[in-house]
């Protein structure tokens, strides 16, 4: 468990999304150090006409982020990946001393960050480029206290804990039945999120009746995976490893599939990259992030009734502990297996709508992005225990958000939750709410 904990450790990190990487000298050209787009951010610093040379730059949102260093002649260019409206920071530290950048003095459609000095939220127009040049006025720093930083983002990983629990639990739940390690679960992901695209872009139905639709589509694809192949698959004996080769071989197929008919853009959901106007104290959040976490609560609170007070959830959580005895109890095995594949599917597609918005963006391959945070919510959370895959992907979440906040650069957020997950394993290696099993 161990050994794969690791495996999984160094994947993550590899298949992590990531943006530019921090330059610790200025690039030779502007935006050298970074990956080309046909969409960037441009401009020059000056202070009193003179060019100021290795100030650190930084664009955010849309989950993405990007760093950049002023060249010798005070320029500056940041790609970005869609035609979206973003967050500019100069870091102020980079600065000469006693200046800032002077709120009075900035382009049009350019809008200063309250509370926070040398942050910027900025558009673009009808091109694929906005040049946005900065004056430096003499003026004192204003920042935004660690409290209120540390309140924000504990309120963003709670956010992104509970839509990976949408998916964690399924893949526990599917674990603890079959034994399968269910690589597939990420175009679960995906297919929700295409789904809500169709419908609420291309048929411009509300959100809130698409919701619905993503789920019964979701258990429906469950339900034919299970009946059109894992089933036959299990009758045939077809052992664990195999089973997680297909998984693999599946989850392939169907990412470029999802290639094929929508290609490799990314596309946007209604009410996708909505301001955070919403303010409860030092926390700014938007309708979106509230709906997200009110969705994904209502529907964890549904999985966990299910699983407690109904037939079906006792008799899963008793496969879970022991098919044989189960079965011979008189327990349908393959009915409750099936159950649990709509059920996890339905939630994945869930799942993959609000992380559409999280990103934001729906894409082709969307899904992978994330699952090994999933897989490693899971492990923390213990195997095969849907609780503990709860509580695992809670974790995570807040660990990956609160990352940054320590000083840890943005491509690396995801270091902090793997590092946990590794020393939680070393000291006990069933995961938090896991059971010791008895080898040999």
């Amino acid at each position: 468990m161990l050994a794969g904990a690791l495996l999984a450790s160094a994947l993550v990190l590899l298949a992590a999304p990531t943006g530019a990487h921090a330059a610790v000298t200025a690039p030779d050209t502007p935006g050298g150090d970074q990956e080309a787009t046909e969409f960037y951010f441009g401009g020059l610093i000056t202070f009193d006409g003179e060019a100021v040379p290795d100030v650190g730059m930084k664009v955010s949102g849309n989950g993405f982020e990007a760093e950049t260093v002023t060249d010798a002649e005070g320029k500056w260019r940041l790609y970005v990946p869609e035609k979206e409206e973003y967050r500019i920071t100069v870091d102020e530290s980079t600065l000469p001393d006693g200046v800032i950048v002077d709120p009075e003095q900035l382009p049009a459609g350019v809008t200063a960050v309250q509370g926070t000095s040398g942050a910027f939220d900025v558009g673009f127009g009808a091109t694929g480029t906005k040049i946005v040049n900065l004056f430096l006025g003499e003026g004192e720093r204003v920042t935004t206290s660690f409290l209120d930083q540390f309140m924000e983002r504990f309120v963003n990983g709670l956010n992104f804990g509970l839509l990976l629990a949408l998916a964690a639990v399924g893949v526990s739940l599917i674990f603890g039945t079959t034994g399968l390690t269910n690589f597939a679960h990420a175009e679960m992901l995906t297919f929700g999120a295409i789904i809500a695209l169709i419908f609420g872009v291309n048929f411009a139905l509300p959100m809130w009746l698409v919701i619905p639709i993503v789920i019964l589509f979701g258990a429906a694809l469950g339900w034919s995976l299970d009946a059109g192949l894992w089933k036959p698959l299990r009758r045939r004996g077809i052992g664990l490893v195999q089973l997680m080769i297909v998984s693999i071989g599946l989850s392939l197929a169907l990412r470029y599939v999802y290639q094929f008919f929508i290609g490799g853009s990314t596309y946007q959901l209604p009410g996708a990259g909505a301001g955070r106007d919403i303010r409860l104290g030092p926390i700014a959040v938007s309708w979106i992030d509230l709906l997200s976490m009110g969705t994904s609560i209502v529907l964890l609170l549904a999985v966990a009734f299910w699983l407690l007070r109904t037939r079906i959830g006792k008799a899963t959580r008793a496969i879970s502990d022991n098919p044989g005895l189960a079965a011979a109890s008189g327990i349908n095995v393959d009915r409750v297996i099936r159950i649990v594949w709509i059920l996890a599917a339905a939630l994945a597609a869930v799942a993959g709508v609000l992380w559409a918005y999280f990103r934001p963006g729906v894409k082709w391959d969307m899904g992978v992005q994330v699952l090994l945070l999933v897989f490693a919510a899971v492990t923390l959370g213990g195997l095969g225990t849907a609780f503990g895959a709860l509580i695992g992907s809670i974790i995570v979440g807040i660990l990956v958000e609160m990352s940054t906040l320590l000083g840890i650069p943005p491509d690396m957020k995801y270091v902090g939750a793997l590092a946990v997950l590794i020393i939680i394993l070393l000291v006990r290696p069933q995961g938090l709410l896991g059971r010791k099993e008895r080898l040999g």
